[in-house]
């Protein structure tokens, strides 16, 4: 079985020594493989489960249950645990569950970490990782059967309200691991049922399938209290960030919450299902294609080079000149298609490269990368023109949207007739002939979003409340996660972003940011060279995984939002951007992305299950610093990916969060994120580069043509958009405060329509009849029937009746 870190990760072939990995050189250099990357919901299963153990912190605590022995007499393994049966089995962990009912804190924890053991894969009776794995998830479901989720989830809820423990760690001026070790334990056996059972293998029996669903079902529908297992993950994170519990283990609260959403709300290939079976149900067109099965066919393009490139550029050019022949190169860059322009002469195209943004260090555009393969000059008067293999076809299908219809014809209705029709896109009398056929191609990728569909059915529904009645909402696992989540939203988002930026490799540390290691720091700092670079790698390994579970966690929140309904998706997304959660990602990415990408924050050897089923070596300083052999960090690259995303869907069709990404000037961050060779990366980067192109000037334009090119190459066209001139109506700043207003207004109609249903509404009946209203029977309090002798003598006879007020009223 390969090493777990290495599932569904890419390893140069023949590289087998660390020292042969390459890595970055430094802020400038562009020296970057094709990444061999995949993207999914998750890592491969036996890295998922070996992020959630710390560094080696397993094997001295669970390494046997109480009462058992390890080896025998021979100093062999026994392996009692493989041998019970499966009555056998059921009984122990019963017995195990019944310890967990004592009053003595100790004891409880001791049977806790027993079955933390059994969660893990019983590797004390192991010989290799795969058996590890394999008991692991046969002990999860085992451990479900017999209730030990629900018996686990009592006492983490006896356990967040513990306000001593919330005490001692609030009057505590270092907070270590000594202060979580009872929530640790018991987040560890949760997140490991999670995973566990999460996880699909065409092996598994039928009675595991049927355990998935109902676990699943247990998981979405608030069963045994009023709330989704999910919100009081989110309380978690909420009282951390308060201040009111510092002792809360985030990376693993973080983790246990982004498998929660994916297991109960479902990943990305689910997502794709249940968004053709929702056009479907709403009669719209099928999809014109998958847009993860299309990233994963698309090949990645060599970078645009930097500063220390541009200095060699310069020198290179300098000598051509002399010869006034310009030599033939390998052309395989951004600009595969754009190779050369005819229009312009030698000179010109070399006045206009030396004009680039040199200063900023990050705007250069010439591939010197490509430049190892230099054909030397014909001696011929004019050099032969080079070949262009065009492409076959363009990735994407082009979409239109219903207002770039209507845009064009009142465009063209103003220019030919002088009068416009509204939004009627039918009418085309009196325009010339090639309108006709504009309107009809345009008509022919006309793509109407769910979307759209949406955001109808509410206006319609807010103008008719009394014709149309009240809407159906199907209960899914979404809409009930979504209205628990309703009224501390903003809290959640605000909470988890609060974590991400104390996680970012950019963020410096400063006195009033949250503390994220409380479940990384030792009770006893190292002493040592080799225990300060051990725990500098856990802390920076650790500060990963919570990027990678909160970026990952959002993104899905937003993918099941926006399908379940527009406006939830837009409540989200105001949320963050209000919380400043676009300056964050940039801040994340104004770094030397490509260290980050390649960083070897793991211990091999220390990784669960290796560290469970080998003997450990000597750790020395040459061992650390080598770190795996893997080309590249996945749940770093899978971060980058995540947070990309998150921040297309926050500026998609919104001018004034584009206007954000100019005025925070993000060009030169997002063009070195370009710099990493994978497919999918660099389209979710050229997306916020398309978007912020009208904006950028027509100097910047000109200077990066070769980015111009890549986005016309591998980002979906919109026919009427004018993204690459700058033209469009829509790049004039002005009313961008008030489409923010505009749609908050609808967000909280809507908010209110569905949720807030008070029981004096203005459109309840209203019972007129007198003898009914006379007839009805009122429980009246106690104390009215003690007091009612006072009152009608107080205020009926007291007071004196004045008949003649009544003549003012005729």
């Amino acid at each position: 079985l390969p090493h777990p870190g290495a599932a569904g990760r890419g390893v140069p072939p023949g590289t087998t020594d660390p020292k042969r990995v390459p890595r970055p050189r430094g802020t400038g250099s562009v020296d970057c493989p094709n990444l061999e990357f995949e993207y999914g919901d998750a890592d491969g299963h036996g890295a998922e489960l070996a992020g959630e153990v710390a560094v080696g912190c397993c094997v001295a605590i669970n390494r046997c249950p109480p009462g058992e022995k390890k080896k025998t007499k021979n100093n062999k393994k026994n392996p009692w645990w493989l041998e019970l049966d499966g009555a056998q089995q059921k009984a122990y962990v019963m017995h195990l569950l019944d310890g967990l009912e004592v009053v003595n804190r100790d004891k409880r924890l001791k049977v806790a970490r027993a079955i933390l053991y059994l969660a893990q894969g019983v590797f004390g009776d192991c010989d290799n990782e795969g058996d590890v794995l394999h008991w692991s998830r046969h002990n999860s479901f085992l451990l479900y059967r017999l209730g030990t989720f629900t018996a686990f989830l009592e006492l983490l809820n006896m356990e967040i309200d513990n306000s001593q423990a919330c005490s001692s760690a609030l009057r505590k001026p270092a907070i270590s691991l000594a202060d979580s070790t009872e929530l640790r334990v018991l987040l560890s056996v949760m997140y490991l049922m999670v995973e566990n059972i999460r996880v699909e293998q065409e092996t598994d029996p039928p009675e595991w399938k049927s355990c998935r669903e109902t676990f699943r079902v247990e998981l979405s529908f608030p069963m045994h209290t009023e709330e989704p297992f999910a919100l009081l993950l989110f309380t978690m994170v909420t009282k951390f960030c308060s201040g009111h519990a510092p002792h809360f283990p985030m990376k693993k609260v973080l983790l246990l919450l982004w498998k929660v959403l994916l297991f109960t709300l479902g990943g990305f290939e689910a997502l794709q299902t249940m968004k053709v079976r929702k056009r479907e149900e709403l009669g719209l067109p099928p999809l014109p294609e998958d847009s993860i099965q299309v990233m994963r066919s698309m090949r990645a393009a060599s970078p645009p080079t930097y500063s220390i490139e541009l200095v060699e550029q310069q020198q290179q050019k300098r000598g051509h000149r002399s010869r006034r022949v310009r030599p033939l190169m390998k052309q395989d860059s951004l600009d595969i298609y754009n190779e050369r322009d005819p229009f312009k002469n030698d000179d010109a195209g070399v006045d206009e490269e030396e004009n680039d943004d040199v200063d900023s260090g990050i705007e250069g555009e010439l591939d010197l990368m490509e430049r190892d393969a230099i054909i030397p000059a014909m001696p011929a008067q004019r050099p032969p023109i080079e070949r262009v293999s065009f492409p076959k076809g363009l990735p994407w299908a082009p979409k239109v949207r219903q207002k770039d219809i209507e845009h064009f014809l009142e465009a063209s209705r103003n220019k030919f007739i002088g009068f416009t029709l509204g939004q009627d896109t039918e009418t085309l009398i009196g325009l010339p002939r090639p309108i006709h056929e504009s309107v009809k191609t345009l008509k022919q990728h006309k793509y109407v979003s769910i979307s759209d569909v949406q955001i109808k059915n509410e206006e319609e529904l807010e103008k008719c409340p009394m014709s149309l009645g009240e809407e159906e909402v199907q209960e899914t696992p979404c809409e009930i996660l979504y209205r628990s989540m309703l009224y501390n939203l903003p809290q959640y988002m605000i909470a988890l972003l609060k974590i991400l930026l104390a996680a970012a490799p950019t963020s410096k540390a400063k006195t009033d940011s949250i503390n994220i290691l409380a479940d990384v720091l030792p009770e006893e700092m190292p002493i040592t060279v080799l225990q300060s670079m051990k725990l500098g790698i856990d802390v920076n390994r650790h500060k990963e995984i919570i990027v990678k579970s909160i970026s990952a966690l959002l993104l899905l929140l937003l993918k099941h939002f926006k399908l379940n309904h527009i406006y939830q998706f837009e409540y989200v997304s105001q949320h963050l951007v209000f919380a400043n959660c676009i300056p964050l990602i940039l801040k994340f990415f104004n770094q030397n992305i490509m260290s980050y990408i390649t960083a070897k924050n793991s211990i091999s050897v220390l990784d669960y299950p290796h560290c469970t089923v080998c003997d450990l070596p000597e750790l020395t300083a040459e061992s650390l610093e080598a770190g795996d052999n893997n080309q590249f960090c996945w749940r770093n690259l899978f971060s980058c990916i995540n947070l990309l995303r998150i921040l297309n869907k926050l500026t998609k069709w919104k001018h004034s969060r584009t206007m954000m990404l100019v005025v925070f000037k993000s060009a030169p961050i997002l063009k070195r994120a370009l710099k990493v060779k994978q497919a999918m990366m660099q389209l979710y980067v050229l997306k916020l580069l398309k978007i912020q192109t009208k904006y950028l000037g027509r100097q910047w334009r000109k200077s990066n043509m070769k980015t111009m090119s890549a986005i016309y190459q591998k980002v979906r066209h919109r026919m009427n958009d004018d993204w690459a001139y700058g033209n469009d109506i829509d790049a004039r700043p002005w009313d961008f405060q008030a489409e923010e207003c505009t749609l908050r207004a609808n967000i909280e109609a809507f908010n209110s329509r569905r949720y807030d249903k008070p029981q004096d509404s203005e459109f309840a009946p209203v019972d007129n009849c007198l003898q009914s209203v006379l007839g009805q029977r009122l429980e009246l309090p106690e104390d009215f029937h003690c007091s009612y002798e006072l009152w009608l003598e107080r205020e009926v006879f007291s007071q004196p009746i004045r008949w003649e007020e009544l003549l003012h009223y005729q």
